[in-house]
Protein backbone atom coordinates (compact mmCIF):
# COMPACT_ATOMS: atom_id res chain seq x y z
CA UNK A 1 0.00 0.00 0.00
CA UNK A 2 1.41 3.36 -0.95
CA UNK A 3 2.03 5.28 1.91
CA UNK A 4 3.16 9.10 1.93
CA UNK A 5 6.09 10.32 3.32
CA UNK A 6 6.85 14.32 4.80
CA UNK A 7 10.30 15.27 4.36
CA UNK A 8 11.28 18.32 6.09
CA UNK A 9 14.22 21.02 5.70
CA UNK A 10 14.94 24.01 6.24
CA UNK A 11 15.89 26.32 3.18
CA UNK A 12 19.51 25.80 3.19
CA UNK A 13 22.53 23.56 4.52
CA UNK A 14 20.58 19.67 3.80
CA UNK A 15 23.26 17.42 2.95
CA UNK A 16 22.32 16.01 -0.65
CA UNK A 17 22.77 12.47 -0.38
CA UNK A 18 20.71 12.77 3.67
CA UNK A 19 17.39 13.93 1.59
CA UNK A 20 18.24 12.26 -2.01
CA UNK A 21 18.74 8.87 -1.20
CA UNK A 22 15.94 7.87 1.44
CA UNK A 23 13.84 10.05 -0.90
CA UNK A 24 14.61 7.81 -4.01
CA UNK A 25 14.56 4.58 -1.67
CA UNK A 26 10.35 5.52 -0.15
CA UNK A 27 10.18 6.47 -4.51
CA UNK A 28 11.34 3.25 -5.35
CA UNK A 29 9.28 1.32 -3.05
CA UNK A 30 6.09 3.16 -4.74
CA UNK A 31 5.22 5.70 -1.87
CA UNK A 32 4.76 9.01 -2.24
CA UNK A 33 7.04 12.02 -1.10
CA UNK A 34 6.65 15.66 -0.29
CA UNK A 35 8.98 18.45 0.17
CA UNK A 36 8.04 20.57 3.30
CA UNK A 37 10.08 23.63 4.15
CA UNK A 38 10.09 26.81 6.11
CA UNK A 39 9.65 28.75 2.62
CA UNK A 40 7.94 28.18 -0.91
CA UNK A 41 10.38 28.14 -3.77
CA UNK A 42 13.65 26.03 -3.59
CA UNK A 43 16.02 24.61 -0.61
CA UNK A 44 19.59 24.80 -1.22
CA UNK A 45 21.42 21.45 -0.64
CA UNK A 46 25.18 20.77 -0.74
CA UNK A 47 28.18 18.25 -0.62
CA UNK A 48 29.44 19.26 3.08
CA UNK A 49 30.12 22.23 2.87
CA UNK A 50 30.08 22.83 -1.00
CA UNK A 51 26.39 23.94 -2.67
CA UNK A 52 25.30 21.62 -5.19
CA UNK A 53 21.69 20.86 -6.31
CA UNK A 54 18.21 22.69 -5.51
CA UNK A 55 14.73 20.68 -4.43
CA UNK A 56 11.05 22.09 -5.05
CA UNK A 57 9.25 22.24 -1.96
CA UNK A 58 6.05 20.75 -2.14
CA UNK A 59 4.46 22.63 0.75
CA UNK A 60 5.04 24.88 3.62
CA UNK A 61 5.58 22.88 6.78
CA UNK A 62 3.13 26.18 8.17
CA UNK A 63 0.20 24.63 6.12
CA UNK A 64 0.85 20.71 6.22
CA UNK A 65 -0.60 18.47 9.25
CA UNK A 66 1.29 15.13 10.67
CA UNK A 67 -2.43 13.88 9.96
CA UNK A 68 -1.59 14.02 6.39
CA UNK A 69 1.51 11.66 6.36
CA UNK A 70 2.32 8.13 7.31
CA UNK A 71 6.03 9.14 8.25
CA UNK A 72 8.43 12.03 8.60
CA UNK A 73 12.27 12.57 7.35
CA UNK A 74 14.47 14.63 8.55
CA UNK A 75 18.12 14.72 6.86
CA UNK A 76 20.62 16.50 7.73
CA UNK A 77 23.34 18.69 7.28
CA UNK A 78 24.86 21.14 9.88
CA UNK A 79 22.94 24.09 9.21
CA UNK A 80 19.46 22.63 8.34
CA UNK A 81 18.69 21.23 11.46
CA UNK A 82 20.26 24.37 13.42
CA UNK A 83 17.72 26.34 11.49
CA UNK A 84 14.36 24.03 11.96
CA UNK A 85 15.38 24.13 15.73
CA UNK A 86 14.62 27.41 15.92
CA UNK A 87 11.60 27.43 13.97
CA UNK A 88 8.63 27.52 16.15
CA UNK A 89 6.54 26.00 13.70
CA UNK A 90 8.72 23.09 12.52
CA UNK A 91 9.61 22.30 15.90
CA UNK A 92 5.69 21.89 16.76
CA UNK A 93 5.22 19.57 13.69
CA UNK A 94 7.80 16.86 14.82
CA UNK A 95 7.02 17.37 18.23
CA UNK A 96 2.89 16.56 16.75
CA UNK A 97 4.73 13.61 14.41
CA UNK A 98 6.62 12.06 17.04
CA UNK A 99 3.76 11.91 19.99
CA UNK A 100 1.89 10.82 16.58
CA UNK A 101 3.68 6.97 17.22
CA UNK A 102 3.88 7.51 13.52
CA UNK A 103 7.95 6.58 11.98
CA UNK A 104 10.33 9.78 12.24
CA UNK A 105 13.80 8.92 10.90
CA UNK A 106 16.56 11.13 11.34
CA UNK A 107 20.21 11.17 9.59
CA UNK A 108 23.76 13.24 11.33
CA UNK A 109 22.79 16.08 12.56
CA UNK A 110 18.38 15.91 12.58
CA UNK A 111 18.23 14.56 15.93
CA UNK A 112 19.07 18.62 17.54
CA UNK A 113 15.42 19.40 16.14
CA UNK A 114 13.61 16.14 18.15
CA UNK A 115 16.26 17.23 20.64
CA UNK A 116 14.12 20.87 20.61
CA UNK A 117 10.92 18.90 19.86
CA UNK A 118 11.52 17.22 23.51
CA UNK A 119 11.28 13.55 21.31
CA UNK A 120 14.07 12.25 22.75
CA UNK A 121 13.79 11.76 26.49
CA UNK A 122 13.49 7.99 26.90
CA UNK A 123 14.78 6.79 23.39
CA UNK A 124 17.80 5.00 22.55
CA UNK A 125 18.62 6.65 19.36
CA UNK A 126 22.31 8.00 17.54
CA UNK A 127 23.79 10.60 15.53
CA UNK A 128 26.55 12.34 13.95
CA UNK A 129 29.06 11.96 17.43
CA UNK A 130 29.18 15.70 18.24
CA UNK A 131 25.11 15.68 19.08
CA UNK A 132 25.83 13.09 21.88
CA UNK A 133 25.88 15.71 25.07
CA UNK A 134 22.89 17.34 23.26
CA UNK A 135 21.07 13.95 22.94
CA UNK A 136 21.69 13.05 26.54
CA UNK A 137 20.67 16.06 27.63
CA UNK A 138 17.73 15.72 26.02
CA UNK A 139 16.64 12.86 28.43
CA UNK A 140 18.14 10.20 25.38
CA UNK A 141 20.97 7.74 25.48
CA UNK A 142 23.31 8.16 22.65
CA UNK A 143 24.79 5.34 21.04
CA UNK A 144 27.39 4.87 18.33
CA UNK A 145 25.47 1.95 15.79
CA UNK A 146 24.52 2.24 11.87
CA UNK A 147 21.12 2.70 12.58
CA UNK A 148 18.94 2.74 16.05
CA UNK A 149 15.25 1.94 16.12
CA UNK A 150 13.47 2.65 19.38
CA UNK A 151 9.62 2.49 19.25
CA UNK A 152 8.70 5.15 15.88
CA UNK A 153 12.37 7.07 16.39
CA UNK A 154 14.51 5.56 13.69
CA UNK A 155 18.41 7.19 13.75
CA UNK A 156 21.68 7.05 12.15
CA UNK A 157 24.87 8.49 12.26
CA UNK A 158 26.08 9.42 8.56
CA UNK A 159 26.04 9.25 5.14
CA UNK A 160 27.41 5.98 5.21
CA UNK A 161 24.52 4.71 7.45
CA UNK A 162 21.72 5.48 4.31
CA UNK A 163 21.68 2.10 3.11
CA UNK A 164 20.26 0.93 6.71
CA UNK A 165 18.58 4.01 7.37
CA UNK A 166 16.79 3.57 4.11
CA UNK A 167 15.91 0.05 5.03
CA UNK A 168 14.91 0.86 8.44
CA UNK A 169 11.99 3.35 7.16
CA UNK A 170 10.96 1.37 4.40
CA UNK A 171 10.20 -1.69 7.43
CA UNK A 172 8.31 1.04 9.54
CA UNK A 173 6.56 1.52 6.42
CA UNK A 174 5.61 -2.18 6.21
CA UNK A 175 8.25 -2.76 3.16
CA UNK A 176 10.41 -5.69 3.24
Amino acid sequence: MTKRIAFLTATEGIEEVELTKPWQAAADAGHTVELLSLEEGEVQLFQHLDKSSTQKVDRLVSDASPDDYDALVLPGGVANPDALRMDDTAVAFVRAFAESGKPVAAICHAPWTLVEADAVRGKRMTSWPSLQTDIRNGGGEWVDEEVVVDGNLITSRNPDDIPAFSQALLEALGDS
